[in-house]
């Protein structure tokens, strides 16, 4: 594990100290030494050989034994001295170097603690449902204008930038789609009287139904267009509902089309309490349920539904190997498996997107991995709401 910036800085203070500590007491017992030299006494009476009489108990020293004893005294006083300053002192520098760690690592604490609630408002803007959902967050730092707090003023300045993208290009994508609608729905009109004209020919005909089918896709890219930008704001209000209510209403209207297909849809709708927006809940399954079925493998091939505790709602089909690493691409918008970016039968690339865009409007999480044979299984989880459901369990071949 990587030491913190805090423990760094506290063992720089901390070794700084220590080491000045050092310093100090070796120059402290240089100066010591000087003032207490080694060396020979001088011969008493300024070089006159006069008798020096040192009483040791009932011993006599008198001339050179005495001038000899007096110097041994001398030199154990010194080792004394000298062993005593630096036990002691080693003893005090090591206590108040740990007093001295002590401080650093408070001081750092309290230096570092603005930077502390920079990552704190980064990380809680990562962590929203939407990345873009967490900008209105600022760390707002107050205190003296040094380094730690321009830099709070800067990431305060470049969320609030980030927002202001962010809106701006929902508000494009909104507005865009709105006025888009106007010159299809004139275009859907006008096809569709030159067709009805009694004078109109088979090859008219044929042609306004290719044009009607082109129109009837451009007007499902808009709505697609529309809703994910409408699934990109967060929920006002929440409604109760059950998942398996939503799962079961979705499953009736696209049977029709499942069998058509020659894909066998078949819903498991257990108990799934939540709260939430139920016109978006089912574009969410909706989406999810089509997606299954136009990217089947053809006649043969199945739908499984399921909802359950959590509350979630689990669609898993067959179809072609899906490989792992595809994956994060597919609920990009305008993302397909083949890689192609252009509208087609099998709808116009929105469909995840918007599936992942709501599933974060309700604060839940989306999880697609590759089914063993084929095809995906995607599983959406939402916040419960804590409401009690009917323990009951509904199975239903719809296709059959």
């Amino acid at each position: 594990m990587r030491p913190t910036l805090r423990l760094r800085l506290t063992l720089v203070y901390g070794s700084i100290f220590l080491v000045a500590g050092f310093v100090l007491l070796a120059v402290t017992l240089l100066l010591f030494r000087r003032e207490f030299p080694l060396g020979p006494f001088p011969p008493a009476g300024g070089g006159r050989n006069l008798k020096q009489v040192i009483v040791n108990g009932d011993t006599v020293l008198t001339g050179d034994a005495a001038t000899q004893w007096l110097e041994v005294q001398r030199e154990a006083l010194l080792a004394t001295a000298t062993s005593t300053l630096l036990v002691q002192g080693s003893v005090a520098l090591v206590l108040v170097g740990a007093a001295a760690f002590l401080s650093g690592w408070v001081v750092a604490g309290r230096m570092l603690a603005p930077l502390h609630r920079v990552t704190a408002t980064a990380r809680r803007i990562a962590a929203a449902p939407a990345s873009e959902r967490g900008l209105h967050q600022r760390i707002e730092l107050h205190g003296p204008d040094d380094e730690v707090k321009e830099l709070a003023d800067t990431f305060d300045q470049m969320v609030e930038r980030l927002a202001h993208a962010f809106d701006g290009q929902r508000r494009f994508v909104a507005n865009a789609s709105h006025e888009l609608r106007t010159p299809l729905t004139l275009n859907r009109a006008l096809v569709e009287l030159a067709m009805h004209r009694r004078a109109a020919s088979a090859d008219v005909v044929r042609l306004g139904e290719d044009l009607l089918r082109i129109n009837t896709r451009h007007e499902k890219l808009i709505d697609g267009l529309l809703l994910l930008a409408r699934s990109d704001q967060e929920l006002g209000e929440r409604s109760p509902l059950d998942l398996a209510d939503v799962v079961t209403h979705v499953a009736e209207q696209t049977a029709a089309e499942a069998e058509t297909a020659g894909v066998k849809l078949t819903v498991l709708a257990g108990p799934a309490p939540a709260a939430g927006d139920a016109l978006l809940l089912e574009h969410l399954v909706r989406n999810l349920v089509e997606n299954g079925v136009r990217h089947n493998s053809g006649p043969g091939g199945w739908v499984r539904v399921e909802t359950g505790p959590g509350p979630s709602v689990t669609v898993s089909n067959s179809g072609p190997a899906v490989p792992a690493y595809e994956l994060p691409a597919l609920f990009e918008p305008f993302r397909r498996l083949t890689g192609d970016r252009v509208t087609s039968a099998k709808g116009s690339g929105l469909g995840l997107s918007i599936v992942r865009s709501v599933a974060r409007a309700h604060g839940g999480s989306v999880h697609a991995s590759p089914r063993d044979g084929g095809g995906l299984v995607v599983t959406v989880t939402l916040p419960g709401s804590g409401a009690r459901a009917p323990l009951d369990l509904v199975y239903r071949d719809i296709t059959e």
